[in-house]
């Protein structure tokens, strides 16, 4: 118990601290302390959890197993390297006199906020204030995406809200129904909304109901998740919201969301004994992934268009766990894995590239191996390895998604085929020219910050080459409780 409340406290209580000095000069370094202290605690608990299995603790209200306790690591470490990130970037942007200090101190505290309902999010078990916590997720994020407020900030910001807002709506109706069909077996009160409950029960819960429910829920958290058709507010929320954001946005927010949809499925499947739920599933992402492979090549934005590729992944991550099985699953949180750690290093580099060049349009960035090599190198590591190319872990995680599909969904391997192909074709060929490109500019003497870069990219690679036996073990016990 003491690990969950550390975990949960730990960004709470750096939330409240850079709320009263987020605008002092050494903000930055108390948001990476926080951020910091919130992985050590993940750390303890992710080991107390492989020490003595599942955890229950405050009366059932919370709950920990292999699968979220490993998306409670990774969120916990991505957005530890996300604030070593914006200490160097904000500064910047700061000099650059784009935000005051009462913006970076907005920054920082709805910074930690957000880890907070991100993580209480994975951690409760209760599906109520699930909802809650992804409400607040989408509040904080709001007051992130519109921190520049510049009109196309806000309009991006607006529309953020008002379709997530939509989406959360119809999880709530989802969840009201899922209260509905458990009510008559487990009796008024919060006791009929705790998941653990709601497994024990779940073959007795009334499928068409739960069916119903599913719909609701899986359109209502895909939403968060960027599946689509309610997948226009994460282009525009990416391009106009500050790098870091970018970066959680797509490295962690997306991940919860369907952890979410994942939970929901597993209680659908056992009441209604079919595989409606994953059908579902697997038609949303394959969907979303043949749109987003569509529109990679249309971007001019270079954030709107690693925006789209994450639309592409998350619809491989959903497709794998439509799929369900012990190979398909294990694919799907392998992919959720290596997407975050990808992607967020991505848009580091994307981050330091436009603050360099002074802007974010794909045809005005060239040469950036010339004006900063670190910058450019990392651009480039970072595309190659999201494509797929081996032996980056994207690779490794796709291979075994479509070998799955081949077996025993042959008649979607074609679009995921094809959509791979048009996916590789228009960012390499985007990103090519920015990296390795002609230009004027001279060198910029200004070392970036990589580290975080390096970082996620060299753990990438790990897994594309060798999985420890701890972490593999760790996804297939995942894999079975969501099988």
């Amino acid at each position: 118990m003491v690990e969950i409340l550390s975990v949960l406290g730990l960004p709470l209580a750096g939330a409240a601290a850079l709320a009263a000095v987020g605008h002092r000069r050494h903000a930055a370094k108390l948001n990476m302390a926080a951020s910091l202290a919130t992985f050590l605690a993940a750390a303890a608990l992710t080991a107390r959890v492989a020490r003595e299995g599942p955890l229950l603790a405050l009366d059932r209200q919370f709950f920990v197993d292999p699968f979220n306790v490993f998306l409670v690591a990774l969120t916990a470490f991505v957005g530890f390297t996300t604030a070593i990130f914006s200490d160097s970037y904000m500064r910047i942007e700061e000099e650059h006199k784009r935000l005051s200090a009462a913006r970076l101190r907005l920054y920082h505290s709805m910074f930690q906020l957000f880890m907070f309902t991100m993580l209480l999010a994975l951690l409760t078990n209760n599906m109520g204030i699930l909802w809650v916590a992804m409400e607040a997720a989408t509040l904080t994020t709001v007051l992130l995406v519109s921190l520049y407020r510049t009109p196309a900030s806000l309009e991006a910001a607006w529309k953020y809200f008002i379709l997530c807002g939509v989406g959360i709506a119809q999880a709530l109706f989802g969840t009201i129904l899922l209260y509905f069909a458990a009510e008559k077996l487990l009796g008024a009160g919060g006791g009929a909304l705790l998941w653990t409950e709601l497994n024990a029960v779940k073959g007795e819960l009334g499928p068409v109901v739960l069916s119903l429910a599913f719909v609701f829920l899986l359109v209502g958290y895909g939403t968060k998740v960027g599946l689509v058709p309610l997948h226009n507010w994460l282009p525009d929320a990416h391009a106009e919201g500050p790098t870091p954001v970018s970066a959680v946005l797509s490295g962690l927010l997306l991940n919860v969301a369907l952890y979410a949809v994942v939970r929901c499925k597993v209680l659908v499947e056992g009441a209604v004994q079919t595989t409606i739920a994953g059908k579902l599933m697997m038609g949303f992402g394959l969907v979303s992934v043949v749109l987003a492979a569509l529109l990679l090549s249309r971007q001019k934005d270079i954030k709107r268009l690693f925006a789209y590729s994450s639309i592409e992944h998350m619809g491989i991550v959903t497709f794998a766990f439509g799929m369900g099985g012990a190979v398909a699953n294990f694919a799907g949180l392998l992919h959720m894995t290596v997407h975050s750690l990808t992607k967020s290093a991505i848009f580091f580099t994307v981050g330091h590239a436009a603050q360099k060049v002074g802007t974010q349009a794909i045809d005005d960035i060239r040469g950036l191996v010339t004006i900063s090599p670190l910058v450019g190198w990392g651009l480039a590591i970072g595309s190659l390895a999201i494509l797929g190319m081996p032996p980056f872990g994207v690779f490794a995680s796709e291979f075994l998604v479509l070998t799955t599909a081949m077996r025993e969904q042959p008649w979607a391997t074609p679009f995921l085929l094809g959509a791979l192909g048009l996916a590789f074709a228009a960012i390499f060929s985007k990103v090519q020219p920015m990296v390795f490109g002609e230009t004027t500019a001279k060198r910029l003497p200004l070392r970036p910050s990589m580290i975080p870069v390096f970082a996620h990219l060299s753990l990438v690679l790990m897994l594309g080459l060798w999985i420890p036996p701890f972490l593999a073990e760790w996804y297939r016990q995942a894999a079975r409780l969501i099988g």
